[in-house]
């Protein structure tokens, strides 16, 4: 299962859906154009040193993501699209998600882009989170967290083997999201 923030504006949402990957061991996909640099000191802190768990790959753009993934599921690309809306659809507590699917979320101010909706006709679904009318919508960062871990539960996706406690890795971890972010090599 992975994460997909198509144009993200706010570092501090990216950086926490980062730490939340990190934290599931699920793929993070960001399609550009991002709205800050890989660089950007709040991106770094809200993943705060985990970037080096953070399997991030970075796509120049809708079409470049697809032919990125499309080849990793017997499924298509659009029946993999989890479409996440303030407006519309299928509640997330209604949903069915497979372990394959793409969790799909857009821009803080914009939403999703009319082309990733277009895909979605021939086969993604629409999904929202209820909340009460005089709501305009969630925080992203909030809504990845909740999202992720219900489609992980829904789906079967083997939660995180852990009782609780931590343990400390001796390694170095002052890594940039742009040090552990892969290009995608299909990008034109």
């Amino acid at each position: 299962m992975d994460v997909v923030l198509v144009h993200p504006e706010i570092p501090h949402n990216s950086g926490c859906a980062a730490r939340l990957c990190a934290a599931t061991g699920a793929t993070l996909h960001l399609v550009e154009p991002l709205g800050f640099a890989l660089e950007d000191r709040y991106l770094k802190r809200a993943g705060l040193d985990y970037w080096p768990d953070v399997d991030l790959v970075v796509h120049s753009n809708w079409s470049a993501l697809r032919s990125a993934v499309e080849p990793q599921s017997a499924r298509s690309f659009a029946e993999r699209l989890k479409l996440f809306s303030a407006r519309g659809g299928r509640s997330l507590f209604e949903a069915e998600f497979a372990q394959d699917d793409l969790l799909v979320f857009g821009s803080e101010t914009k939403g999703l882009p009319t082309e990733v909706f277009d895909e979605a006709q021939q086969g993604g679904e629409r999904v929202y989170v209820p909340i009460r009318d005089c709501v305009r919508s969630l925080n992203l960062a909030n809504v990845v967290c909740l999202a992720l871990y219900t489609a992980m539960d829904r789906a079967g996706v083997p939660m995180p083997a852990n009782d609780g406690s931590y343990r400390a890795e001796a390694r170095e971890r002052r890594h940039l999201p742009a040090d552990v972010a892969k290009k995608n090599p299909r990008d034109a």
